[in-house]
């Protein structure tokens, strides 16, 4: 079996979970997600089955897009509902549409994140929620991302109470923290704030449409059906597909150099096709300037 599920992740699960049930589900054991979601996340999560799972890097540095509801007016440990109150503004509060738009403009484009304490992220070979467990705050170090959408959902022209809330839609690069971005948002404000809520609606080119969840996947195999699997070339519909010509066939398939092709000015990769099928991926050679080498070849998929 080999392909790619594009999976709704339910609520309440790690993505390690869905692996686990995906393997007994699927009767294989080469099954692996493209990017952890949080428990109390739902949404888009492709998973990679057999050979396909060559190709799992390539849909985890995807461009991502999320839905959030925002809660002004207090922050968590866990920057989202689930932790526990770290500072409360109980005052009654009152933001036109156009100060939370202007907000929002602020941090639209290349900001810089600090990845809160409970997150994966390793310092030290340890990852960070380890240490926060633990009652531990150490240093982290503070990265660049890209938001390059950053739209407010809710209608109305004023939002008011003793803690607001507000539902946004947010297009960015990989490693973007939400709920760090919900706390941002509120410091643009000036006022404390978290994430109560997120949905991921795409993640690269598999949306909310295409998914299924763990018991529909169950259903289907139980009844012999296996079309839900996607094939490698649909992960890869973001570069440029070429098939592969006579003069060069050999050479690609020794996985030897060869001249930089034009398209990789404008792409960060190339994929060379057989018979219709995705059969070597190549990128610009990070030394040899006018070459580029081979990054990925599954003949077998």
């Amino acid at each position: 079996m080999d392909g790619i599920l594009a999976l709704w992740k339910e609520r309440g699960m790690t993505s390690h979970d869905c692996v686990f049930k995906l393997r007994k589900i699927l009767r294989t054991k080469k099954v692996g997600h493209t990017g952890t979601l949080d428990p109390g996340v739902e949404g888009v999560l492709p998973i990679c089955i057999g050979q396909a799972t060559r190709i799992a890097e390539y849909l985890t540095d995807t461009g991502k897009t999320y839905e959030a509801v925002v809660s002004i007016g207090r922050t968590t440990t866990t920057e989202d509902a689930e932790g526990e109150t770290v500072e409360v503004d109980t005052s009654f509060k009152s933001y036109s549409r156009a100060q939370i738009l202007q907000a929002l403009e602020s941090l639209t484009g290349e900001i810089e994140q600090t990845p809160p304490m409970f997150s994966a992220v390793k310092v030290n070979g340890k990852k960070l929620y380890e240490y926060a467990r633990a009652g531990q705050t150490v240093e982290r170090p503070t990265r660049k991302i890209h938001i390059h959408e950053l739209e407010l959902l809710s209608e109305g022209e004023q939002f008011e109470g003793e803690e607001v809330q507000f539902a946004i839609r947010i297009k960015c690069s990989k490693g973007t923290y939400i709920r760090t971005l919900a706390v941002q948002i509120g410091e643009a404000l000036g006022v404390p704030a978290h994430m109560h809520e997120l949905v991921r609606t795409m993640s690269g080119t598999f949306h909310e449409g295409n998914c299924l969840t763990l018991g529909q996947v169950a259903e289907k195999m139980d009844a012999g059906d296996q079309s839900f699997l996607l094939p490698v070339e649909y992960a890869l519909s973001d570069y440029p597909q070429l098939e592969i010509e006579a003069a060069n066939e050999k050479k690609i398939s020794n996985g030897q150099q060869l001249p930089l092709h034009p398209l990789l000015k404008e792409y960060d990769k190339i994929v060379y096709m057989k018979d219709g099928k995705a059969f070597a991926v190549y990128m610009e050679h990070p030394e040899k300037q006018g070459v580029m080498k081979l990054d990925k070849m599954f003949p077998n998929v």
